[in-house]
Formats: structure tokens, C-alpha cells, sequence
């Protein structure tokens, strides 16, 4: 079934005024239109912003619990549709219906937990050095946000920002990606049903040329919150400086797994399949480099190759399936390009390299999983982000050495390291320029208590997600207020 998807500006669906359309498509099988979703011009997005920023005056004065009464609403309703939204996450994206349940659950557990925060949102008081007279500070909304998402995870990362964004008291207007429109839209209907008032959200489709940057570069545009490449971010990130605007960037990663001698092969290998593999490659936390000790190295290789070659790709709505497709046809031409380079480069292709395009995966993007050894570190597929399934195996002489290599590259969002000696952990933990950092686990599987992002070309600006310097920190502006009731001036710093 195909949906007919519209904006929703000012408390309406509605179409785009350029009566341009677009299509959604199922990457597992291209003859599935998932639907039809407007190509949104500059008169709709000026249309949203104005209505954002109408809004704004009467929304910033809702008390902060009851902005939190309405996301938890959110949360239940989410809760009660979580299968047919994590169905539709599959369809749209691809990923395997597991995922596609995690991708909501994330969704469900940031907005309990930014419900809760609207009987927080905790500032500071602290006593004055003169007496009769208090302070403290409070943390106040800071108005009309511009929210853009990507493709790969088209429920979870928007609620990562709407959800902060509006209960801090902002107004929103949510630009998703071209690729996944139709989840974006079930989460914003769920919303409106939960009762945001008219103008509080509104939703653009369109392209990044035509929407994305138009938008994040309004005039009447607060702060922008962007997840995507670190080309585009870095990009906006420059013109909202020079415009005095807030601004949080989560872009790229080329994430590392580090496997020591005393590792537990068995479970980094899992982990190793795990972070190369789940989503296809498609996530910016996935573990793109498997850096290995030399003593254990070759046992590990044929570990690792084992046990992806007996993955099985397909339409991710099937049990049996593994590894789903990649988002779309130039997504799938950039890896194969990837591969291509890494066997000019004199990497040793181990297994994969090439699309598959068998029974059922024959009008799919689907790439077999690719593990590269003789990998150095100074080849393009050892320090470019791929985002595809595609893992480079590197050796490694010593901790130091590892170490060294993991943070040779221009990222650094997640990283991993295997091993059963406390002290190569502790090590490891001071070491690793990387934003996340896991021991005994692959890169990917963040948690929303705590803030998410990354060093280096991994971020810009303020983290993702809850916790101390988490979201929050984006969407509010802190004031302080003083107030003296002695009925009489006081010089503060002054000597009597």
C-alpha cells in the first residue's frame, strides 16, 4: 500500500505549495512504493517558520510538567503502535524487524524520559554573599529550532531531538529525510494526537538542497540540530556562526573495535559482526575497523569470516533474515566504489565485495557482507567512512600500537576494546579519543540516560540524548536572577 503523505504546518496536513512530489521506496524491493510525499519549496518553509515562531510566545509559557503530560501521552501511544511503526521503519529503511523495534523502542524510552524532565529541568540555587538577597539560575527555552534527521534511524534520532526541543519549551519545524518520510510523519501524528497545539510542530519534506539548508539558514531560525555528514554539518555548522545561531552537529564516524590477546574471541567476534554488520553498516557508531593484536590476529580472521559469511540477507520483515539492504542505488554505487578501492589499494578482499542480486534480493540494494585484510592504516578504507557493510581487519603489535591506530583518523564517535586485563581497559579509557567508549561490547548500543556524540569530526556543538551535557544543554539558554529583599541597595564585591 502506498501513502499519500502531506506537510503539517500550523496544525494542518497539507501539500507543498510547488505541487512537486517525491517517492518513498522500499529498498529491500524497488517496485514497493512506500509513498508519495511532498517536494517541499521556500514559500512552505516560510509558511512553517512564521508558525513556529507565532507559536512559540504562548508555548514557552505552558507550564513545564504539562508540556511533559503531553510526550508522555506520546510515549503510550508509541508504545501501544510499536509494532506496526517498527514494521514500517523496516519497510522504509530497511534494516531487519528487530531493528526496526529497537529504532521505536529508542523513540518510546527518550520520550519517558523527557517527560519526566518537565518536572526537573533543574537549574541551580546557591547562597548570596550579602544578606536579604537570593540567586539562582534556571534554564529557559531559547525559541524556534530547526530539527533535520537522517535516514538510518528515521524514528529514534528525530524523537532524540523533538522530544528535548519541546519539552524545554521551543517550537520546532522538522525537516526528515527524503529517504524515510512516512515514519517521520507517524511520529508527528502521534504527537498532534497526544495534543501539541497548532504551530508547536510543524513538518517539511524535501530535499537537503531544496528544504535542509534553506531551513536551517532562515532568518527567523534559533538553532539548527542536524545529524547527517560531516561535509553538510561542518557546512551549516559555518553559516550559523557567522548568523549567531545555536547549533549541534552528530555527523561521521569510522569506528574501532580493538581486539587484545586476552580477548574472549568469542564474544568480540560476535561484537565485531554486530557493529560491521547490524543496520548494514548503516549507522554512524558502526565498527567499521576490527583492530587486532598480531598473536591472535589469524585465529580471529577466520572467526570473523566464519561466522559473516553464514549471514543471510533479505527482506528484513522475514525471520530468517540477517542483513537487509542498503537505503538506496547511490548509497549501494558508493560502497561498491569503497570496495573497489581497497582491492586497488592492495587490501586482501576475505570474503563479500559485490552486490547480491538473488531470488527475492533481486530488486534490492543489497551488498554481500565485506571483510578486507592487510589492511594499513593509511588506505582510503581504513580512514574514510564507508557506511555500508564493509569492515576492515588491522593488526596491531601491542595496546600502544592499537591504540595509536584507533585514533589515526579524522572521527571520533565510538570505540571498543576487548579484553580481560583491567589495566589495558583502565588504559584504554584515558586513551581513545572517542566520545563513547565500550569495553567488552561492540560500538553501537548507546543508551539515552546519557549524552551521545563524539570528538574531532564525529561533532559539533552540544551532545544528543539525557543525562548531564545531553540535550538540554541544545535547547535551553541559561538566566540568572537575583533578588533582594532587604529594602535597601547592596553593592556586591564592594568593601564597606
Amino acid at each position: 500500500m502506498t501513502d499519500t503523505i502531506k506537510n503539517y504546518i500550523n496544525g494542518k496536513s497539507q501539500d507543498s505549495l510547488s505541487d512537486r512530489t517525491m517517492e518513498s521506496i522500499n529498498p529491500a524491493n524497488t517496485r514497493d512504493i512506500v509513498g508519495i510525499v511532498p517536494k517541499s519549496n521556500q514559500k512552505d518553509i516560510d509558511i512553517a517558520v512564521n508558525a513556529a515562531r507565532d507559536a512559540f510566545h504562548k508555548w514557552r509559557l505552558v507550564p513545564a510538567p504539562k508540556r511533559g503530560e503531553i510526550i508522555f501521552k506520546a510515549a503510550e501511544l508509541l508504545t501501544k503502535r510499536k509494532q506496526e511503526l517498527g514494521e514500517l521503519v523496516t519497510r522504509e529503511m530497511g534494516k531487519v524487524l528487530p531493528e526496526g523495534l529497537g529504532d521505536v523502542q529508542e523513540a518510546i524510552d527518550m520520550a519517558y524520559y523527557m517527560a519526566g524532565e518537565g518536572r526537573r529541568l533543574s537549574g541551580e540555587t546557591v547562597p548570596s554573599e550579602l544578606p536579604n538577597k537570593d540567586c539562582k539560575s534556571v534554564r529557559v527555552p531559547i525559541g524556534v529550532f530547526a530539527l533535520i534527521t537522517p535516514w538510518n534511524f528515521p524514528t529514534a534520532i528525530p524523537a532524540w531531538k523533538i522530544f528535548p526541543a519541546l519539552i524545554s519549551g521551543n517550537t520546532v519545524v522538522f525537516k526528515p529525510s527524503s529517504y524515510t518520510p512516512v515514519c517521520a510523519t507517524r511520529l508527528v501524528e502521534i504527537l498532534v494526537e497526544a495534543g501539541i497545539p497548532e504551530g508547536v510542530l510543524n513538518l517539511i519534506h524535501g530535499t537537503g538542497d531544496e528544504v535542509g539548508e534553506p531551513l536551517a539558514t532562515h532568518p527567523l531560525i534559533d538553532g539548527v540540530s542536524f545529524t547527517g555528514s560531516t561535509n553538510v554539518g561542518e557546512k551549516l555548522a559555518r553559516i550559523c556562526s557567522v548568523n549567531d545561531k545555536e547549533i549541534s552537529c552528530e555527523m561521521g564516524g569510522k569506528n574501532v573495535i580493538i581486539v587484545m590477546d586476552d580477548a574472549k574471541l568469542d564474544l568480540a567476534v560476535e561484537g565485531a559482526i554486530w557493529g560491521g554488520f547490524g543496520t548494514t553498516g548503516q549507522r554512524c557508531t558502526a565498527a567499521s575497523r576490527v583492530v587486532v593484536h598480531e598473536k591472535v590476529h589469524d585465529k580471529f580472521l577466520d572467526m570473523f569470516k566464519n561466522g559473516a559469511s553464514r549471514l543471510r540477507l533479505g527482506n528484513g520483515l522475514k525471520k530468517t533474515t540477517d542483513v537487509g539492504p542498503v537505503i538506496n542505488e547511490s548509497q549501494m554505487k558508493k560502497i561498491l566504489d569503497y570496495i573497489e578501492i581497497g582491492k586497488k589499494e592492495g587490501a586482501k578482499l576475505e570474503i563479500g565485495g559485490e552486490a547480491f542480486k538473488q531470488g527475492e534480493c533481486a530488486n534490492g540494494y543489497f551488498i554481500r557482507p565485506t571483510i578486507f585484510a592487510d589492511v594499513h592504516q593509511k588506505m582510503c578504507i581504513a580512514q574514510e567512512e564507508i557506511f555500508g557493510p564493509v569492515v576492515c581487519v588491522i593488526k596491531a603489535k601491542d595496546l600502544t600500537d592499537a591504540i595509536n591506530l584507533a585514533n589515526d583518523v579524522k572521527y571520533g564517535l565510538s570505540s571498543s576494546i576487548y579484553s580481560q586485563d583491567v589495566n589495558n581497559t583502565a588504559i584504554a579509557e584515558r586513551d581513545l579519543d572517542t566520545g563513547l567508549i565500550y569495553i567488552n561490547a561492540s560500538t553501537i548500543g548507546a543508551e539515552i540516560q546519557l549524552p551521545f556524540g563524539g570528538t574531532k569530526k564525529s561533532g559539533l556543538g552540544h551532545r544528543e540524548a539525557g543525562g548531564r551535557g545531553g540535550a538540554l544543554d541544545m535547547f535551553t539558554k541559561w538566566k540568572v536572577i537575583y533578588r533582594d529583599y532587604s529594602g535597601k541597595l547592596q553593592k556586591a564585591q564592594i568593601d564597606k
